[in-house]
C-alpha cells in the first residue's frame, strides 16, 4: 500500500522560516516524480515546487529565492525548506510522488500558516 506522509507545517512569523518533509513507501518511486503543492482557502492547488524530467528544480514564481526543494532517493524523501515566509505563502501544503508504474499519489498535506 502505497503511503505519502507530509510533516513539519505549523504556525510562524512572517519572515520566518519552515521546513517540510515527505516520505513516501509502498512502491518504486521516479527518481525525479515527487514535488511539493500547495492549496490556500479558496484557491486551486497549485505547483511550489518540484524536479523536471531531467533532474532540474522547478518553482513557483512567487516562491523563487525563498525556497528550496531537496530529495533523498534513496529514503523516497523531498524536503521543502521555506525562508522569508510571507503571509500569503499560508496554505494546505501536499507532498505528490508519482511511481515508475505510472501512478500518482497525494499525501493529507500539512498546514502552514504565517501570521504575526
Amino acid at each position: 500500500q502505497v503511503q505519502v506522509v507530509e510533516s513539519g507545517g505549523g504556525l510562524v512569523q512572517p519572515g520566518g522560516s519552515l521546513r517540510l518533509s515527505c516520505a513516501a513507501s509502498g512502491s518504486k518511486f521516479s527518481a525525479n516524480g515527487m514535488g511539493w503543492y500547495r492549496q490556500a482557502p479558496g484557491k486551486e492547488r497549485e505547483l511550489v515546487a518540484g524536479f523536471s524530467s531531467s533532474g532540474t528544480t522547478n518553482y513557483a514564481d512567487s516562491v523563487k529565492g525563498r525556497f528550496t526543494i531537496s530529495r533523498d532517493n534513496a529514503k523516497n524523501a523531498v524536503y521543502l525548506q521555506m525562508n522569508s515566509l510571507k503571509s500569503e505563502d499560508t496554505a494546505v501544503y501536499y507532498c505528490n510522488a508519482r511511481t515508475i508504474y505510472g501512478g500518482n499519489f497525494w499525501g493529507k498535506g500539512t498546514l502552514v500558516t504565517v501570521s504575526s
